[in-house]
Formats: structure tokens, C-alpha cells, sequence
């Protein structure tokens, strides 16, 4: 089995690109979700996050600086670790 986590490629000839890590240098525009609020469709919302609860108390709502539609859920404990207040 390690053989074939090694060489995953043999498995998946569409081999993905390897994650790297960056760091954000810009700002994200955000409001607390409103227990209660319906979302509409323009707001992404993963399946881990559904699967976990959300939209609940404490999520956040970002959107693009450029694109004001293209909105997205943020979990509660993901916005507490990696966001502060500008």
C-alpha cells in the first residue's frame, strides 16, 4: 500500500499540483451571519462546513473587494485562528 502512496501517480495519472503555503497580504471584507439569516445561493458554503452545522452563531460572511456577488462562509473557529480586526 506505501508503494502506492509514494507513487500516487500510478494511480492518478492527473497527478494534482502540490500544496504551498502563502500568506495572505491583502485585506477581506466581512460581516457576522445573522442566526436565522437566509443566505442566498450567491453565498458558498462547504460541504464540511454544512456537515458541521453551519450557517451558525459565529460564522462570518467574505466577499470579494471586486466582485461583490462572489461571497463564501467562514466557520467560526477557522475566522478566531486566522482573522483579526483591521
Amino acid at each position: 500500500m506505501q508503494y502506492f502512496v509514494r507513487n500516487f501517480t500510478l494511480l492518478n495519472p492527473h497527478k494534482m499540483s502540490d500544496f504551498e503555503l502563502y500568506r495572505k497580504i491583502n485585506y477581506t471584507e466581512m460581516r457576522p451571519y445573522i442566526v436565522g439569516e437566509v443566505l442566498s445561493d450567491s453565498v458558498s458554503i462547504s460541504k464540511e462546513d454544512r456537515e458541521n452545522g453551519s450557517p451558525k452563531d459565529g460564522d462570518m460572511i467574505a466577499r470579494n473587494y471586486w466582485n461583490h456577488s462572489d461571497q463564501w462562509l467562514v466557520s467560526k473557529a477557522f475566522f478566531e485562528d486566522n482573522y483579526t480586526l483591521a
